[in-house]
């Protein structure tokens, strides 16, 4: 339930309707908008008379939430969520673009590239270094030593690092180490691994399983929300469909319905949607002029003999061409907008 207080409404009349509230046992999140102020509301809300609520001072109506996702929805919190990273902002309209290799692979691989992904105009650095393959006998990555090569880079470049996590037993270490934590698309529902996450206030960015629904990945960024960490970042990363041309199918629909439905930023990984290098300007065109917070592209300075995930990385004059025309579609995105 949230109750929509109107835009003239007194700090004391918000504090009344959120006391008698919290008096019925409900648990109460006060977001002081722009125009107004919205209570979300959580608990058994059908005990309570909402008829008598939207009578008290101060409130302009009272509005059930359908959805079983409550935090992460947008009647909820209307605003955009804005989360910070490092030095970086990632929602509320800034094109935010992550780059860096699938795995790590050495200290100097991943700052030569570090330093081609900077001067190109990415504000994230990723990387993996614990890697979910199909296959058991696939390079895993280098577990403890990537991560600190990553930490090592992300010190000497000022970049922020993005990398994924497999395992509860490692949430210490990389809210240590990293600065946003991700979250595979095979995890999306490793709900025990979430809760973790929802104990720290480092970034999640959860990306959507395979086959997983819109309201689906929204419920597993709620596991997260709701277990007391507010900073998750979603990442459309391509769906499988019967479609076998491409690794997956990238879902630009996601963008706009994640938009109308929650107020949480949405990235998009055209390199995994695709599989293939050549796709990866067009997917991240298309992602940005749907609305996109941010792309996350794979970028290797040898892609033929790369570790992992070669076939779908830009090398970084690639990455580089490809940013100059993200950058002007980004520009005439915000010209249109303003008029």
């Amino acid at each position: 339930m949230i109750v929509v207080m109107k835009n003239n409404a007194t700090k004391e009349e918000v504090e009344k309707v959120t006391g008698d509230l919290v008096a019925k046992k409900m648990q109460v999140q006060v977001n002081d908008g722009v125009e107004c102020t919205v209570l979300g509301v959580l608990g058994d809300t059908y005990t309570i008379d909402k008829e008598t609520f939207s009578m008290m001072p101060g409130v302009e109506r009272v509005v059930s939430v359908q959805e079983p996702y409550k935090k992460a929805n947008r009647k909820f919190h209307p605003d955009n969520t804005v989360i910070q990273a490092g030095n970086v902002k990632i929602g509320g309209g800034n094109l935010v673009v992550m780059a860096g290799p699938c795995s790590v692979e050495s200290k100097a691989q991943l700052m030569g590239i570090a330093r081609d992904v900077f001067a190109a105009g990415a504000g994230i650095l990723r990387g993996g270094a614990f890697k979910p393959r199909t296959s058991p006998y696939a390079f895993q990555g280098l577990g403890e030593n990537g991560i600190d090569i990553l930490h090592e880079v992300s010190r000497e470049t000022g970049l922020p690092v993005v990398t994924e996590i497999m395992s509860p037993k490692h949430v210490a270490l990389f809210d240590e180490k990293a600065d946003i934590i991700q979250v595979g698309a095979r995890n999306m529902q490793n709900f025990d691994l979430l809760k973790e996450l929802g104990e720290t206030k480092k970034p999640i960015l959860l990306k959507r399983g395979l086959s997983n629904t819109i309201e689906e990945w929204l419920m597993s960024a709620e596991y997260i929300i709701s277990s007391g960490n507010e900073n998750v970042i979603l990442c459309e990363r391509g769906i499988r469909t019967f479609e076998t041309y491409t690794r997956n199918t990238l879902d630009i629909s996601a963008i706009p319905a994640v938009k109308k439905l929650s107020h949480l930023p949405i990235v998009v990984d055209p390199s995994h949607a695709a599989g293939m290098y050549d796709m990866v300007e067009s997917l991240s065109l298309a992602a940005v002029a749907a609305g996109a917070d941010g792309l996350m592209i794979e970028v290797h300075n040898d892609p033929k003999h790369a570790l992992c995930d070669g076939p779908q990385s830009l090398t970084p004059k690639a990455f580089t061409q490809l940013m100059e025309k993200v950058n002007l579609l980004e520009r005439a995105m915000n010209q249109r907008s303003a008029i």
